[in-house]
């Protein structure tokens, strides 16, 4: 029996390159999330820094619009692993319902027609006051997408190539 698992500190990981998209509707949240996410990533050995050639961020107006871009970039080629970052904090009105719908069916649906890894790091949440607990209040949940991240590609680097 044959038993695969990813690293954290893998040399395979040196070279690997990083997508991280990012909503920009509320963003008092994801800029949180983009920062516990940088710190686990820098320090976990990858370059981190605004000329760095292993990470890209992209911002995008909101969570929907994640799905369309991680897609692209996924086909790009150039990528291990792609982090989706945004917040959607439900309101009085169905549109949460809607919107983190869509966005987890679209994070899903280009991680398994690409076969690049795309952590899902949208928080849904009732309140306001939730998510900056989980941006950073007690915890920042980005550090945690970060770690998942080097994980996966480290992962995907030990799998048998796909027929």
């Amino acid at each position: 029996m044959t038993t695969f698992e990813g690293s954290f500190s893998a040399p395979e990981l040196g070279r690997a390159r990083i997508a991280l998209v990012v909503a920009r509707f509320n963003d008092l949240i994801t800029t949180r999330l983009l920062s516990g996410c940088l710190d686990c990533l820098t320090r976990h050995g990858i370059d981190t820094s605004r000329s760095s050639a292993q990470v890209d961020t992209v911002w995008v107006p909101g969570s929907l619009e994640i799905s369309v871009v991680a897609q692209r970039l996924a086909r790009s080629g150039r990528y291990q692993v792609i982090i989706a970052l945004g917040a959607v904090i439900r309101g009085d009105t169905p549109h949460f319902d809607v919107v983190i719908a869509e966005v987890s069916r679209g994070v899903a649906s280009v991680a398994r027609d690409s076969g690049i890894p795309v952590i899902f790091g949208v928080l849904t949440t009732d309140t306001l006051q939730q998510a900056l607990e989980r941006a950073g209040i007690k915890s920042n949940l980005g550090w945690t997408y970060g770690l998942e991240a080097l994980e996966m590609a480290s992962l995907m680097a030990t799998l048998p190539p796909s027929p």
